[in-house]
């Protein structure tokens, strides 16, 4: 319960849990026949993320930088407007340390001369880590044949059947709580060529799952996944794809040198003056390439009625719905509606849509960056460098989210007129407006000394 007259005292926290915290960790190298050409490594640690920033978070509490929240007060009469309610920032007195337990293991061979394969799994399971939620949300039920729920609403959905907050002499909270719990597990795979004959090689792939209940604090660094968490009830229930899973991973980079100059396969011959002009030349490549983050689908605005509009409420899935949920194509298709709105449904007034949280993947991303450099010996202690750089040499567009929001309006909480209003479907649902950096192309000289 957030409490309306808060008591004043020498600390934000009722209980400090990062006294003691040990942080093991232990690692192995095994080579396997002794000739240094198969080895197995792996390693376990625990890890530790301090709660410096704190600070940032009671920083934002009554007295300092208080938050007023009003409601249905124009912009223009604020200076004359009642006062609003407190909109309060809390962290969990007795918060805990975010921690990470990480495991790898590795088996590296040498395929060929200065030429090795590694395949390796990589692990992680994090808890205790911080979401923010909104504290002061008026009561909810879950749906069952016991409960007034609206009809035809199904058992389990959650509902709220009032707008009535916990505490209603304050608005919605922002707080911190450490309930936050996250899995990683990923298979890679990196084939390594060192450099010889002026070539160096290395490419690599991963395969990852990333999944969290809660990837982002606040709502400023929350792009592509929502800030709070849609029910404090149950913080599980956003259990899925983190922010950052990124499920497919290629990166093939490369950089050879030239065999131009004396001595080398091409105008071997060379005098020491054409020498200088036409040796050292070398040519870098890397290409990327990913699969999209995954975003969730959003309501624009709240069915519950709860008054918090900082993180939207996801739709319901559309049982009737058998098409493709991704448009496919080319780039003009999929800008105009990457994703098809109508795979779902706008929840009845007061309840949650059951779509669960970061439930679609964005577009992917591909990229190729080239560049070539020539280093000249002016004298002995003056190198000159030229560099010509070219960033996504392709130009292929690489497309951003698209625009998340599916309903613009529908059936609310609240008065009868509220609960009885028609879903309105956005225009704009699933439509994409922007697109990663085009082709850039940078010259640079450089002198060493």
């Amino acid at each position: 319960m957030i409490n309306a007259s808060p008591t004043t005292g020498d600390s934000g926290l009722t209980k400090n849990r990062a006294k003691f915290l040990p942080e093991p960790r232990v690692g192995l190298a095994w080579n396997v026949f002794g000739n240094g050409k198969t080895a197995v490594t792996g390693s376990f640690g625990l890890h530790h993320s301090l709660l410096d920033n704190l600070d940032y978070r009671f920083d934002q509490a009554a007295p300092f930088n208080t938050t007023l929240s009003y409601s249905n007060v124009s912009v223009s009469s604020l200076s004359g407007a009642a006062a609003g309610l407190i909109s309060p920032s809390n962290v969990q007195p007795d918060i805990a340390t975010p921690t990470v337990l990480t495991w790898t293991l590795k088996v590296e061979q040498q395929i060929a001369p200065a030429t090795s394969l590694t395949v390796g799994y990589v692990g992680s399971h994090g808890y205790h880590q911080i979401l923010s939620e909104d504290e002061n949300e008026p009561a909810s039920v879950i749906c069952s044949a016991s409960t007034n729920c609206p009809a035809g609403v199904r058992n389990g959905t959650i509902y709220y059947p009032s707008t009535t907050k916990a505490n209603p002499a304050v608005a919605n909270t922002t707080s911190w709580v450490s309930q936050g719990y996250s899995s990683y597990n990923a298979l890679e795979v990196d084939l390594r060529r060192s450099l010889a004959n002026g070539l160096q090689l290395r490419a690599n792939y991963t395969f990852a799952k990333n999944l969290d209940n809660g990837s982002a604090w606040n709502t400023s660094v929350s792009a592509n996944t929502p800030a709070f968490v849609s029910y404090p009830a149950n913080p599980s229930l956003d259990y899925g794809p983190a922010a950052t899973d990124v499920r497919h991973i290629a990166a093939i980079n490369a950089t050879y040198d030239l065999p131009i100059g004396r001595n080398r396969l091409i105008l071997s011959d060379a005098n020491p003056i054409l020498d200088r002009v036409v040796s050292g030349w070398t040519l870098a490549s890397i290409a990327n390439l990913q699969t999209g983050f995954p975003f969730s689908p959003q309501l624009g605005y709240n069915p519950t009625g709860s008054g918090d509009t900082r993180n939207p409420v996801r739709p319901d899935r559309n049982a009737g719905f058998n098409g493709a949920v991704y448009t496919s194509g080319g780039t003009a298709r999929r800008v105009t509606q990457f994703f098809n709105p109508n795979a779902f449904t706008a929840p009845a007034y007061g309840t949650v849509g059951n779509l669960g949280r970061d439930s679609l993947r964005g577009p992917g991303y591909a990229d190729w960056d080239l560049s070539l450099s020539k280093a000249t010996q002016v004298s002995e202690s003056v190198r000159l460098q030229l560099r010509a750089e070219f960033f996504n040499v392709l130009n292929h567009t690489n497309l951003q989210i698209p625009n998340e929001v599916v309903f613009s309006s529908g059936p609310t909480q609240g008065s009868a007129a509220n609960q009885s209003a028609a879903a309105v479907q956005s225009p704009t649902a699933g439509v994409i407006t922007s697109a990663a950096t085009s082709r850039q192309i940078q010259l640079g000289l450089k002198i060493l000394f």
